[in-house]
């Protein structure tokens, strides 16, 4: 079967752009834009199921620590829980004083007045409004014409500006969109955002956002680059304006259109940490920021502990970071190729005496995210690490996390080397079970347990023994885990947690893995619980986590007899 023929079904749905002179492509990014995250709103309307309170709030916090100073926070006017949610960050005083927080908002009068409810006492603020001037969109959605569309837009920046007035504690700060930009006749959408601005009193001291969506892209990145130096050169009022972009990412291409965009004079980049919004998402904020980064020039964004970040986004969202993303994913500094194995490590062998990185295979330093060099420098052969997954799924059924996998895999790579063998998957799930799972009885140990419910808490009683002494602990959660971590009262957070059946009938067994890290370290490590009670696989798995994190060293046998006492 053909593709039918694309010239009977499409057509180019942006407008060229006269620009003989344009002036990006002889520019380079030398400094960061303002970032803004959408994470709450644009990223949370496109996961299989929106973010709860309590993991918006956890959210917000991890995005508020990496650097973001303007953060959406959702829809208040369309959604109950978004209102709720700015006003728990508002009344709690959660928002530092150098933060906007950002809301969304249509460009109709109920909505915007429900908007300011929301915001009533924020000390800083991003109203949002939008309204579409594409064609597509005025003639099959809006049902009104060049006009009518602006005329939308008018009477919606007109009431912002009258509601704002009516809180004047709080720093305002006015954004609009023309949605649906990218596939806007150019002198349409300046003549909207012209007369946006001239409502707004736009001026070097009352800025306004200008936001240029690709809501879809439409065009390869130059054709958007050319739009956006287009209105950077042509609109009104332009020193009082911040143009901002929102690059979807329907062609692929988000990440270059927004690059090049900010060569083409855009102040202000949005998107959501790891990409993800409608359909093929948001551009991927993380990916500029660390392209920026690895050619020298400070992106303001701070993603020093990448890991903690993954498990953030991946817990709050329930979409999984892909292996190969760039920069963030499990694989991508790691080379299965003997030839990449060999060029890295001589690599490493002449940049130990160099300031500016330079390494095959490597643009930027593992260590600079809070990865380290073991998966790159032991990394498995194509027989290893492929081979110990095979055979631990063919034979055992555990389908291991890529992030242990990798880890585990240079566990058996030293084995092989000191015996000179071929080892089995018996004798690799004998070393599995001897890594993770057994470490369970070394600096603690767990007698008995008892689990119940107190008041919808989960309560964990435990008798311990640590480092030879009998304990009886006692800790409360949400769940098992949350339970055990607070019984145990050491300074550790779980990372990741995962938990399958290995067997079957009568003899079936369940494995748990955990990933937890100390507090203040960026220092993991993983353990396994292996039993024919799920909780009891849990527990043993974070015991033997912890016990390994006391072998390694990242935890001292001071802190863990402090615990127990």
């Amino acid at each position: 079967m053909m593709l039918a023929d694309p010239s009977k079904k499409y057509r180019r749905m942006y407008q060229r752009v006269d620009l003989p002179d344009r002036q990006w492509p002889n520019n380079e990014i030398t400094k960061a834009p303002i970032w803004m995250s959408t994470d709450l709103r644009d990223g949370n309307q496109a996961i299989f199921e929106p973010m709860d309170m309590e993991q918006k709030f956890k959210m917000f916090q991890m995005l508020v620590k990496i650097g973001f100073k303007n953060i959406e926070i959702g829809f208040p006017s369309a959604s109950q829980i978004d209102f709720d949610f700015t006003r728990k960050l508002i009344e709690e005083n959660h928002i530092p004083d150098d933060v906007y927080i950002e809301v969304l908002v249509q460009a109709r009068d109920h909505l915007i007045q429900r908007t300011f409810e929301s915001l009533a006492g924020a000390k800083r603020a991003i109203v949002h409004i939008y309204n579409s001037n594409a064609p597509t969109f005025r003639q099959k959605v809006l049902n009104v014409d060049v006009a009518g569309a602006k005329q939308l837009a008018v009477n919606a920046a007109s009431k912002v500006k009258e509601y704002a007035a009516q809180y004047p504690e709080t720093e305002w700060v006015f954004q609009y969109s023309p949605e649906c930009f990218s596939a806007t006749e150019l002198d349409v959408a300046k003549d909207v955002c012209d007369a946006v601005t001239e409502i707004w009193e736009a001026s070097p001291s009352n800025k306004v956002i200008l936001n240029l969506p690709a809501t879809v892209e439409v065009s390869t990145p130059n054709v958007y680059a050319d739009q956006v130096e287009w209105m950077h050169r042509n609109i009104a009022r332009r020193d009082g304006v911040i143009i901002s972009v929102h690059c979807h990412n329907d062609r692929g291409c988000g990440i270059a259109a927004s690059e090049l965009a900010i060569m083409a004079g855009a102040d202000r980049v949005e998107g959501c940490v790891f990409g993800n919004g409608e359909r093929t998402g948001n551009v991927d904020v993380a990916a500029i920021a660390l392209n920026m980064y690895s050619q020298g020039v400070a992106p303001n964004l701070d993603f020093s502990n990448i890991n903690e970040i993954i498990a953030t986004v991946e817990e709050c969202t329930g979409l999984p970071v892909h292996p190969r993303h760039p920069y963030a994913g499990d694989l991508v500094f790691t080379a299965f190729s003997g030839s990449h194995q060999d060029a890295i490590k001589k690599g490493f062998e002449f940049q130990k005496n160099e300031e500016i990185w330079d390494m095959p295979y490597l643009p930027i330093d593992p260590k600079d995210l809070g990865r380290d060099y073991d998966a790159v420098i032991r990394v498995n052969s194509q027989s290893g690490k492929g081979g110990i997954a095979y055979l631990l799924e063919a034979n055992y059924n555990v389908v291991l996390p890529r992030r242990i996998q990798i880890e585990f895999s240079q566990t058996v790579q030293k084995r092989t080397d000191e015996e000179g063998t071929e080892i089995t998957a018996q004798e690799i799930w004998k070393l599995f079970k001897e890594t993770y799972v057994d470490t369970k009885d070394t600096h603690y140990s767990t007698k008995n347990y008892r689990l119940y419910d107190n008041n919808g808490k989960q309560v964990v009683e435990l008798e311990v023994e640590v480092n030879g002494e009998t304990q009886q602990l006692r800790g409360e959660g949400n769940g098992p885990i949350s339970a055990m971590l607070d019984a145990l009262q050491l300074p550790i957070d779980v990372l990741s947690y995962e938990e399958r059946g290995i067997s079957s009938g009568a003899n079936a067994k369940a494995l748990a893995l955990v990933e937890l890290q100390v507090k203040g370290t960026g220092k993991s490590a993983f353990g396994a619980g292996i039993h024919d009670n799920i909780v009891t696989s849990s527990i043993e798995a974070i015991i033997a986590c912890t016990n390994r994190l006391i072998d390694q060293g990242v935890l001292s046998t001071d802190q863990v007899i402090a615990a127990a006492v």
